[in-house]
């Protein structure tokens, strides 16, 4: 019998597999998580974490998602401006808002940076840089976090403290070996991944690490974790939960570091996984707080939509297309 992966597959099912294969992937990973939680715990907590949602948890929500949304522009912002593709700050807030509207309900959780990258990056006339700039947006916040939750899971007590050292001696050895298979390739005079690594070495030389520019995306990056970080307790506390703020600090740190992970449905999945430890009601108040501090966003998408159908009903008037609508094209070209 041929091996598997030489038998053909029929005309057009391998293209749909490549275009759909990782998206559905995603989701059913994200739908197994649920699936999972409900199974163990029932309905019930959900249903509690519903119940719990009141209007001062959501105005708190709002408010502190309206911060850490400007911060998160504000460093969008630094990244562009340093590689060469600026966007003013009310127009990347705006941006960012619609982004994480859409990564909450849409499978996957990054479809809505890819929308931002995509636009942006068309406006400013250098789709690549567009695409680079929200890349490393996302990688600096991601490092920071990284670095306060180490520094706050060394600091306070919790479950996986004593098995982190082993976890940071894995991600250096993991990160080292990804850099000199990187500068193997480029020595062996591949021409994609030399001009991948000449691309980051000028991103990082000439922009993310310039002596004005990395202080900003640092402290940007730390308010926004902190703002997260204090969404959680809120939803803690209102759901009733009467854990030590430490051990909720540190628990969040864990869910903030898993969330990275694109696998979810409807802003729903691995995030919720992590945060049962703490229980469920308190995961689905969170998760209930966070869609309703993002719905902004819908507001954005909504006025595009209109706008656009305003303009297409006006042939006659002299208009820049708007780029928008096929920014999501990319995710399945």
């Amino acid at each position: 019998m041929a091996p598997l992966h030489s038998v053909p597959l029929p005309v057009g099912i391998g293209s749909v597999f490549r275009r759909w294969g990782l998206p559905l992937l995603r989701l059913a990973a994200g739908i197994t998580v649920l699936w999972f939680l409900a199974w163990q715990v029932g309905a019930a907590p959900f249903e509690d974490g519903l119940r719990a949602v009141t209007w001062q948890a959501v105005v708190a929500a709002v408010t502190l998602t309206a911060l850490t949304t400007a911060c998160s522009a504000w460093r969008w912002r630094v990244v562009a401006r340093a590689l060469g593709v600026g966007i003013g700050l009310p127009g990347a807030a705006c941006a960012y808002y619609r982004s994480l509207f859409l990564n909450s309900v849409l499978p996957g959780g990054v479809l809505g940076d890819v929308h931002r990258a995509v636009t942006h990056g068309r406006r400013a006339g250098d789709v690549v840089r567009g695409l680079r700039a929200v890349a490393w947006e996302r990688l600096w916040g991601q490092a920071i976090q990284a670095v306060v939750a180490v520094v706050v899971l060394l600091a306070l007590p919790s479950p996986v403290r004593p098995a982190l050292p082993y976890v940071l001696l894995g991600v250096v050895g993991a990160a080292g070996c990804a850099a000199l298979a990187v500068r193997g390739a480029a020595r062996r005079g591949r021409p994609r991944v030399a001009r991948a690594a000449r691309a980051v070495s000028a991103d990082l030389r000439r922009g993310l690490l310039a002596p004005d520019v990395w202080p900003q995306l640092t402290l940007a990056s730390v308010l926004v974790v902190a703002g997260h970080t204090a969404t959680f307790v809120i939803a803690a506390r209102v759901a009733g939960s009467t854990a030590p703020l430490g051990e909720l600090v540190a628990l969040l740190m864990v869910v903030q570091t898993v969330v990275v992970i694109p696998l979810s449905i409807g802003g729903w999945g691995l995030r919720e996984g992590a945060a049962a430890r703490a229980g469920v009601t308190v995961a689905t108040l969170y998760a209930v707080l966070m869609l309703a501090a993002v719905a902004p966003g819908a507001g954005l998408l909504l006025g595009d939509a209109v706008r656009r159908r305003r303009d297409q009903g006006q042939p006659g008037e002299s208009r820049r297309p708007d780029p928008a609508p096929r920014a999501l094209e990319v995710v399945r070209d």
